[in-house]
């Protein structure tokens, strides 16, 4: 129940089709009677127009901060030009310039400040940074930890990274914001024990369970139905990801499955990944874009196992659960997850939906599969998949959740 109507901002890093879980938020926050606006950042025309198509009889709008489409790279050139000033300020000396954090980091907090939201609610780096200047000038700033944006690359890649400003931001942040949120337990709990303060609200990245009304049925991506079939998927296909894992397992497997990977492909990973399928799989992997946000559920549904193969390479991966964990149960999809902190979370929950195995491992992977593609254990895994999203993990049961520490926040 909404205590009164206020005002709320929630500002992203990007575009509004790749933030699944600011739109739920939005969603929730719109239908429990607040006036609410997400802004963030164009890039690239083919998701302005997804962004679009999201926009469509919603309760809430969004607006770009700004447009960085090509065809306007004049006119963001001294945007660009501030970012690259801020990266060699920094590797050179030392030096912590806002513009480091992303492109329009100055220009959310003016958009921020324009908007004087009663809560204004930050998903990103940049928006660490923009809500501390917001609270500085007195405005009530929420925090949706998303992943631990301190601790989200291995040791050797944070040497151009301001990780001591990012750490001072995130522990005040934690410390001055009601409106405080993470995506595990997990991730909680080290949060609180890192910095010393109380624990988040643990907010899950599920999926409304009345989504699966918008199942199609079609099997668009799958070549022979006789085969079991697997499904990955992540914005980008490339390394780091649990692929090579998968790849490294098929020459274990005894039996054929069909594999189908989703997420843009880009030239320089495709010669990375070719060389490694084994000649006798290359007729049982297939490769697909991207799709829009309301058809993901079907292209997934259409499957029998979802990958969820992350490595925990840095702390932010180990302990949160990613989209697609959640995607997969929504679509009623058996699981094989490898044994991060917050994989491991959901496993131990809801043992049935599939297995768990141990991280960079191919031989536990490839046995999983083979257990798990036996017609009795695919069915059971499946219906439970679909029963734990349906009692447990759907949207619906942390909208309620959402609106009480909104209310708590606002009031």
């Amino acid at each position: 129940m909404v205590l009164s109507v206020a005002k709320i901002l929630i500002l992203i890093g990007g575009h509004l089709c790749n933030a699944p879980r600011p739109q739920k938020e939005a969603e929730t926050l719109a239908a429990a009677g607040h006036d609410v606006i997400v802004r963030g950042f164009w890039f690239d025309p083919e998701m302005i127009e997804r962004d679009r198509l999201l926009m469509v009889d919603k309760k809430w709008r969004f607006e770009p901060i700004l447009d960085f489409q090509p065809k306007h790279r004049l006119k963001n050139l001294g945007i660009r030009f501030q970012n690259r000033i801020a990266k060699e300020l920094f590797q050179r000396y030392g030096i912590f310039s806002p513009n480091l954090l992303s492109y329009g980091t100055t220009a959310m907090l003016k958009a921020a400040r324009r908007e004087a939201a009663d809560l204004t609610i930050v998903h990103s780096e940049p928006g660490l940074w923009v809500g501390s200047q917001l609270l500085n000038q007195g405005f009530r700033v929420g925090v949706d930890f998303e992943d631990w944006f301190s601790e989200d690359l291995p040791l050797k890649e944070r040497m151009n990274r301001p990780i001591a400003q990012l750490k001072a931001l995130e522990s005040r942040l934690m410390r001055e914001c009601t409106y405080c949120l993470t995506t595990s337990h997990a991730l909680a709990e080290a949060l609180s024990q890192a910095y010393q303060v109380s624990t988040p609200t643990v907010i899950y990245n599920t999926f409304p369970i009345h989504e699966r009304e918008q199942i199609d049925g079609q099997k668009r991506d799958r070549q022979n139905l006789d085969l079991p079939s697997l499904h990955w998927f992540s914005q980008t296909i490339g390394p780091g990801r649990g692929l090579d894992t998968l790849l490294l397992a098929l020459p274990h497997l005894k039996i054929p499955v069909e594999i189908h990977l989703r997420g843009n492909y880009p030239d320089s990973y495709r010669e990375w990944l070719e060389p490694m399928i084994p000649g006798e799989w290359r007729d049982l992997i297939f490769i697909h874009p991207t799709v829009p946000n309301q058809e993901l559920i079907s292209r997934i549904a259409e499957h029998d196992i979802g990958l969820a193969l992350e490595s925990p390479h840095c702390s932010s991966r180990q302990l949160t659960i990613t989209n697609k964990f959640f995607q997969y149960l929504q679509a009623g999809l058996a699981v094989i997850a490898t044994n991060t902190a917050g994989q491991t979370e959901i496993l131990s929950q809801r043992p049935n939906i599939g297995k768990l195995i141990e991280c960079d491992n191919p031989l536990q992977l490839a046995q999983a599969i083979e257990d798990l593609v036996q017609p009795n254990n695919l069915i059971e895994a499946k219906k439970a998949a679909q029963e734990a999203a349906q009692e447990k993990f759907c949207w619906e049961k942390e909208a309620e959740k959402l609106i009480d520490i909104a209310n708590t926040a606002l009031n």
